[in-house]
């Protein structure tokens, strides 16, 4: 099983996109609000070149950033 993160926001159109993909797949996922985590929102600029891209996931250390469900999926092995 792998571990995955999704960095994102709640009011976000792609976070919600990886969100419901990742629970169609009923693949299990950490959600993290960078809105609400100074942190993780530092950590998610640090991934970006200093932007905030949201989601960036994060599979098993392979990091995503706005991923498609395609991307997603090839990450996870499902293509």
């Amino acid at each position: 099983m792998k571990k995955i993160f999704v960095y994102g926001a709640d009011w976000c159109p792609l976070t919600r996109q990886t969100i419901e993909h990742l629970q169609e797949l009923r693949a299990g996922y950490t959600y993290v609000n960078v809105e609400k985590d100074k942190r993780a929102s530092e950590w998610v600029k640090a991934q970006n070149n200093g932007k905030e891209l949201k989601p960036t996931v994060d599979i098993d250390g392979q990091l995503l950033a706005e991923p498609t469900n395609e991307e997603l999926d090839a990450a996870l092995g499902l293509d």
